[in-house]
């Protein structure tokens, strides 16, 4: 009786673990499917080079091309070229792109980080706003449309696809010396991004709880298993 019960004393234990395991790695592997942007946060009336991330494809279909949708508050947007991927562009009648296309030139695997980029003016008009690209993943197999966007009221985190979203904060102005400075308004844009979840990380919000809750299943399992091997060995002394 005692060799059974301490059998499944060391089974749940390894359980418990496994789960505790299941939950580090799953969380981190959860919070990055998605399309990241970065930075999060520029300045009206500048131009920033926004870099666009993945590390996942469509259900594990390898990924072989992002579509990028221009919003409105872009005064302008210029791919950069770099190896890997071939570039097309969709321009409206002001002769500004309106969607960009990055075509992998070999698909990139699941769980494969890869990314592209563009030189992107933000007008003046864009301040104190955010602004959402959506973006389209193709794959091999199927495609994901990273459009959705929080409404108000909604909680950004909810969102099965959200679209990669920067905040533009007021437009940087130069003091005596030369040297630009931002207004107010910046801090209050990112302040927006913050409180929306649409930083560079959609799901990065939920990530720290995930961690600290899968580190407690962790603790509990590691502990049964303690409890578990000192009943044992109280037993056959």
């Amino acid at each position: 009786m005692n060799i059974t019960t301490s059998a499944r004393s060391r089974r749940t234990a390894a359980l418990g673990i496994a789960g505790g395991l299941a939950l580090v790695i799953g969380a981190p592997l959860a919070a990055s499917a998605h399309v990241h942007v970065d930075p999060g946060t520029v300045s009206a009336g500048a131009t920033e080079t926004l870099t666009f991330s993945f590390s996942h494809g469509c259900d594990g279909s390898p990924t072989t091309a992002l579509v990028i949708d221009i919003p409105d508050g872009v005064g302008n947007a210029t791919p950069v070229v770099q190896g890997g991927w071939t570039i097309a562009r969709e321009t409206g009648g002001d002769g500004i792109p309106t969607r960009i296309t990055y075509t992998a030139a070999t698909p990139v695997e699941d769980h494969l980080k890869a990314t592209v980029s563009m030189d992107v003016l933000f007008d003046e008009s864009a301040a104190d706003t955010t602004l959402a690209f959506p973006v389209t993943q193709l794959c091999e197999t199927g495609e994901t449309a990273w459009t959705q966007v929080a409404g108000d009221g909604e909680d950004p985190h909810d969102l099965d696809a959200p679209a990669p979203v920067v905040a533009v904060g007021a437009a940087a102005e130069e003091d005596d010396h030369g040297t630009a400075t931002h207004e107010a308004g910046a801090s209050d844009a990112a302040d927006a991004a913050d409180a929306a979840g649409t930083a560079t990380d959609a799901g990065a919000g939920a990530d720290p709880v995930a961690r600290w809750l899968a580190g407690g299943a962790l603790a509990a399992g590691l502990a049964a298993l303690l409890v578990a091997l000192l009943r044992g060995r109280a037993r056959r002394s």
